[in-house]
């Protein structure tokens, strides 16, 4: 009894910390738009829109984990954009003269930092259920 308590505490520390995570870096792409915008690495088009939309869709993934019904989802909507900005990080790992307020410390370990917040979203979202839940083999309603 205690373990399922201590999961379901973990669980819910997991998804706060996911939630303040997404929710705060979502909003300073919309209050430090230009340091965002030179962390998106050249060959990708239109980083203004790029910066607004993930930062968007980083709000609305936040908020969206906090609803038991869309979590599993939403959980892998977070680990998508995760990926999809994980070239902005490595940009910066590559070029860290270009940033030479952030040490090159900080920008290493922040790489490690994604793949342990992807584990963390799968963990605390579930994301695994959208996966194996079993799919009806045919409609009779």
């Amino acid at each position: 009894m205690i373990a399922v308590q201590n999961k379901f505490a973990w669980e819910k520390l997991g998804l706060a910390i996911i939630c303040i995570w997404f929710i705060v870096g979502g909003i300073f792409h919309f209050l430090k738009t230009e340091f965002f915008v030179l962390i998106v690495p050249p060959y990708i088009p239109y980083p203004y829109a790029a910066v607004y939309i993930s930062g968007g869709f980083e709000i609305i993934g936040a908020i969206s984990i906090l609803m038991p019904r869309v979590r599993p989802y939403a959980g892998l909507g977070l680990i998508l954009l995760t990926l999809a900005v994980t070239p902005a990080n490595i940009y910066m790992w590559q070029n860290p003269f270009l940033f030479p307020n952030i040490p090159p410390l900080f920008l290493s370990l922040r790489l490690v930092l994604q793949v342990l917040l992807v584990i963390g979203i799968a963990y605390a979202t579930h994301v695994m259920a959208i996966f194996t839940k079993p799919v009806p083999l045919s409609s009779t309603h």
